[in-house]
């Protein structure tokens, strides 16, 4: 082959392996010149800055008969030698997989969970093959000399970007999709993309084959999704501590209602001198005025639950008539005699009188020393 004032007589793809559309740098052929393209390539043959006609995979002589349209453009004299101007363009008709797409500035997307604006990027790559090449050089090439796959993913960058964002927006806005929970929607983003962005690159003669969004991404750093993280960091926390506490209630066998009785009722019992605090700590729990039958339920349910499990119980705390048994004051039910409180009607049973200290028989409703109403 020779280019410059030599005419061309062999005329073949010379270019790199990523091009769409690659021009030959010859222009000067020879009626008797041989075209050689090869498999999953077309070349096409331009004359004054007009498409002639579009030759498939082999070797073709470049003459009027192989040329018909240049028949009437050029007059060939008798030998058929004679150099003619124009210009062929080799067109990549390969499927090209790994364009590359990402977005060079984050996109301010609200997230409809947590109300917070968030710069999200995104990033994928799409494949793509020519399937017009008039149309695609008459429309995207012009006079440039190649187009790459890079220089395709430039010229639809900004229309790309336009509805990946509209489409992630959408898709996070429509179905209360937050961020954290995006990637378990990307096929289906993916799909959405390509059925957007296909009528757009055919109008250039080319055609999706595939296009993926590998990654939908957040700066670590962002304000915003720290404050997230941080929120669902505490709220984990709590959830796994709160699993630890009803692991622990259902291997003793009572709910978390009587847990706090029985929390109630300890603190009450290391402060006697705290009057009636039993009621008192029972309404600030959300008790009700029923707290003395809720403890000797919960201190019931406790206790059949531990005889059940096979833990040892003193007989004293299970059967009547018992030496250094006592009976509640205030409804008569048998009791433990160090009980402090009644586990049927809840009330405080007291040793000592309030008032005065002095140590009080079993069963008296007043002081003998000071006469104090105890009950």
């Amino acid at each position: 082959m020779a280019i410059g004032l030599n005419i061309a007589k062999i005329i073949k793809f010379e270019g790199p392996a990523d091009v769409l559309a690659w021009k030959h740098p010859a222009e000067d052929f020879n009626t008797s010149s041989q075209l050689i393209v090869h498999e999953s390539q077309e070349a096409v043959l331009f004359k004054n800055g007009q498409a002639m006609d579009v030759f498939g995979p082999g070797r073709h002589t470049l003459d009027t008969d192989n040329i018909p349209l240049l028949r009437r453009m050029i007059s060939i004299p008798t030998g058929g030698k004679t150099p003619f101007h124009c210009e062929v363009y080799f067109i990549n008709k390969t499927d090209i997989l790994n364009v590359l797409w990402g977005t060079s500035q984050p996109l301010p997307i609200r997230d409809p969970v947590y109300n917070i604006i968030l710069p999200v990027r995104a990033n994928g790559q799409f494949g793509l093959h020519v399937a017009d090449s008039r149309l695609l050089l008459k429309k995207l090439t012009g006079t440039t000399r190649d187009m790459t796959k890079g220089s395709v993913a430039e010229l639809f960058k900004g229309l790309l970007m336009t509805e990946v964002k509209t489409l992630i927006a959408n898709l996070m806005t429509a179905r209360q999709v937050s961020f954290l929970e995006i990637h378990s929607h990307l096929h289906e983003i993916s799909q959405q993309i390509r059925e957007q962005v296909t009528p757009m690159y055919r109008q250039y003669g080319m055609e999706i084959v595939n296009f993926f969004v590998n990654s939908i991404s957040v700066p670590g750093d962002d304000p915003g999704y720290i404050r997230i993280r941080s929120a669902l960091a505490a709220a984990k926390e709590k959830e796994l501590l709160a699993r630890g506490m009803k692991a622990e209630m259902d291997i003793l066998g009572y709910n978390y209602q009587q847990k706090r009785t029985f929390d109630v009722l300890d603190k009450a019992a290391q402060n006697e001198g705290a009057g009636s605090g039993v009621i008192g700590a029972g309404i600030g729990l959300g008790l009700g005025v029923n707290v003395g039958g809720m403890v000797g339920n919960a201190m019931s349910g406790a206790m059949e639950t531990i005889a059940k499990n096979g833990a040892a119980v003193p007989a004293a705390a299970l059967q009547d008539g018992e030496t250094g048994r006592i009976a509640c004051p205030s409804c008569g039910t048998s009791l433990p005699g160090n009980a402090k409180f009644c586990f049927e009607c809840g009330i405080k049973i007291l040793k000592s009188c309030p008032k005065c200290g002095t140590k009080l028989k079993q069963g008296a409703k007043f002081c003998f020393e000071c006469g104090k109403k105890l009950y």
